[in-house]
């Protein structure tokens, strides 16, 4: 007769057993079949169990429990007094052969050996058990062997990852996750942030050709066997670009009072920010003036706005990959400002003049 069982190891808990052992069917068959035996195999694994039988006519019964987590008692197993020897072998290696153990591995124990019952336990079950187990059994009337086939399946894990990486915009980049497990996991790839927008790919490696800067944030490798709960392991993408300053405004301010003008740039690695008037630059601790920067904005702030504040001045965003600037006017409450591509330009609030200028070029003429 020959059985397939399922041995499984899970990462973090290696403790799985496999417990070979003689068996009867339960009383019920027994009966039924006045004395014809069946080769049970019973599998448990947390709190699920099942158990098939296939009828052995020459009345020789096995019991085959493979544990990741031994969970209570066995049922008693029996061994009817026609059988005279037994023993357990894996492939061709003698395991045990009655109460001597003929194998050197230290996992492999005799757990009883009784009129009634005759088995062992290999302990710490890895894939290298994985084969098939023979039970030998020498009767009154002629020897007879079953086998038992354990197939041992690995829960997945992620044994190789790109690290975190920061690239240059419009480069290529290519990102591998490598995973193990039995059967063989499935390996995806799926961009999730700023927001998840499903799987970029179905594959170990993931490749990006001119990356842009939308496609920075975290990626997730997921590999799943559905042996295990999948294995999930991020990557950061950090795309870097030059500085782009996206606002840009002018104010009016009366003499007197507090203004501020304002630039903000985005960029990767941050913008450092520089204001300039007059081809000056402005630096922290002039009389009135402070200049207030954070990682996506800078501040030029006068607390006390005079005549001599009011003109155009320049904010420069710079980081290790450009720089880019932009003109932004302070004026008076009444001046007309302009503003153009984040560039401000200032007008004389005194456009009433107009008409009595061209009045008297006429009169002069």
């Amino acid at each position: 007769n020959h059985s397939v069982l399922r041995g499984f190891q899970t990462q973090g808990h290696s403790a799985s057993v496999l417990r070979l052992q003689f068996c009867k069917a339960s009383d019920a068959e027994t009966q039924a079949k006045a004395n014809r035996r069946c080769l049970c195999v019973h599998w448990e694994q947390g709190a699920q169990s099942s158990q098939s039988c296939q009828e052995d006519p020459d009345g020789i019964s096995f019991f085959v429990v493979p544990l990741t987590y031994p969970s209570g008692p066995l049922s008693r197993c029996t061994i009817d007094n026609r059988v005279t020897r037994v023993a357990w072998l894996n492939r061709s290696t003698i395991l045990y052969a009655g109460n001597d153990k003929w194998c050197l591995d230290p996992r492999v124990v005799l757990l009883s050996n009784t009129q009634t019952q005759y088995s062992i336990e290999i302990q710490n079950v890895d894939v290298y058990d994985e084969g098939p187990y023979t039970c030998s059994v020498q009767t009154d009337n002629h020897p007879k062997t079953s086998r038992v086939h354990l197939i041992v399946q690995v829960s997945p894990k992620i044994v190789e990852i790109s690290s975190d990486i920061s690239i240059n915009e419009g480069n290529n980049i290519s990102l591998t996750c490598i995973a193990t497990g039995r059967p063989e996991p499935t390996v995806t790839w799926r961009h999730i942030s700023p927001k998840a927008v499903g799987f970029v790919s179905e594959d170990e490696y993931l490749e990006i050709q001119g990356i842009t800067r939308e496609q920075s944030g975290y990626y997730e490798c997921s590999a799943s066997n559905d042996v295990a709960a999948p294995v999930v392991r991020r990557v950061k993408v950090t795309v870097n670009y030059p500085p782009y300053i996206s606002e840009a405004k002018g104010t009016g301010v009366p003499v007197g009072q507090k203004g501020t003008l304002q630039c903000e740039a985005s960029a990767v690695p941050s913008a450092e920010f520089q204001w300039y008037k007059d081809d000056k630059r402005l630096v922290e601790g002039k009389k009135g003036v402070k200049v207030e920067n954070r990682p996506f904005l800078s501040k030029l702030i006068f607390f006390n706005v005079s005549e001599h504040d009011y003109g155009n001045y320049t904010c420069v965003a710079s980081n290790k990959l450009g720089h880019t600037n932009a003109s932004i006017t302070l004026f008076g409450p009444g001046a007309v400002s302009e503003v153009s591509n984040g560039t401000s330009s200032r007008r004389a609030g005194c456009l009433w003049l107009l008409p009595l200028l061209v009045l008297h070029l006429l009169l002069k003429f």
